[in-house]
């Protein structure tokens, strides 16, 4: 091999490295623009959208009590910190196009029939979960925290206070409600089989009511409205992992079986 193939080899492995990173960039400046373009539509209703945040809040607040800002810039800063969270999560399906378009030529076949339903129900559970977080755990939870205080104390929530106690509520039940991905990728993975899993389901069920305890008020009914969906989800979890699982191995036996 000569001087000036090894040159050639060189430059063709620089090439796609570049053309790589120039795709990347493309991609971050679409999400970006995405990002960008979402915040300046939605704060000319930053306001609104703090008081949507706030109505479980409100709801469960004694009758002549309100919520407050301690700080100077609070009521200007924080609906727009609302706002700039809020873009995130709308544009959350499209920046996970951007990076699944990214990766999606490396890929083998049946990895890629695996990660776009994983990406597209990985945000439509994280939605949910929000959802979930918002309509049946925010009232249970704020009317229990607002019912226990002393006489004496008028409970008057900080606004900035309150955006980061919902902000960390959305994330975990977000999150947990990740769960059925969490399976089907532990499981497609090879970490475990689905017999193990399925050998696991008391512990699982354990672990959700115990989690159940922790993130909620201190009674039965909060603990099992959240440990329920959590099962629930982890046996929806193993479901998918047989139907989506199967396949690949069925066409992988065939294909050898045809050579």
């Amino acid at each position: 091999m000569t001087a000036s193939d090894n040159q050639r080899g060189t430059e063709d492995v620089e090439q796609p490295l570049i053309a790589h990173l120039i795709e990347l960039r493309a991609r971050l400046l679409r999400s970006l623009i995405c990002l960008l373009a979402a915040f300046i539509l939605l704060a000319f209703f930053s306001n609104e959208l703090y008081n949507i945040i706030a109505i479980p809040l409100l709801a469960s607040l004694p009758k002549n009590s309100n919520m407050i800002a301690t700080e100077v810039a609070s009521p200007f800063l924080v609906p727009f910190k609302l706002t700039a969270y809020v873009s995130l999560f709308v544009c959350m399906p499209y920046l996970l196009y951007q990076a699944w378009a990214f990766v999606a030529p490396g890929l083998y076949k049946n990895e890629k029939r695996l990660v776009f339903p994983l990406l597209a129900s990985s945000v439509i559970l994280f939605y949910l979960g929000m959802a979930f977080a918002y309509f049946a755990v925010f009232p249970l939870l704020l009317g229990f925290f607002t019912s226990v205080a002393p006489s004496g104390v008028v409970v008057m929530t900080d606004i900035s206070h309150y955006l980061s106690f919902v902000l960390k509520m959305f994330f975990a039940f977000g999150l947990v409600f990740e769960v059925p991905v969490a399976t089907v990728l532990l499981i497609s993975s090879g970490i475990v089989d689905i017999g193990t899993m399925t050998k696991k389901r008391p512990y699982i069920i354990v672990g959700a009511f115990t989690l159940g305890m922790l993130l909620t008020p201190p009674d039965v009914l909060s603990q099992i409205l959240l440990a329920v969906p959590i099962w629930a989800l982890f046996e929806l979890g193993l479901f998918f992992s047989r139907y989506f699982l199967k396949k690949p191995a069925e066409e992988m036996i065939g294909g050898d079986s045809g050579e």
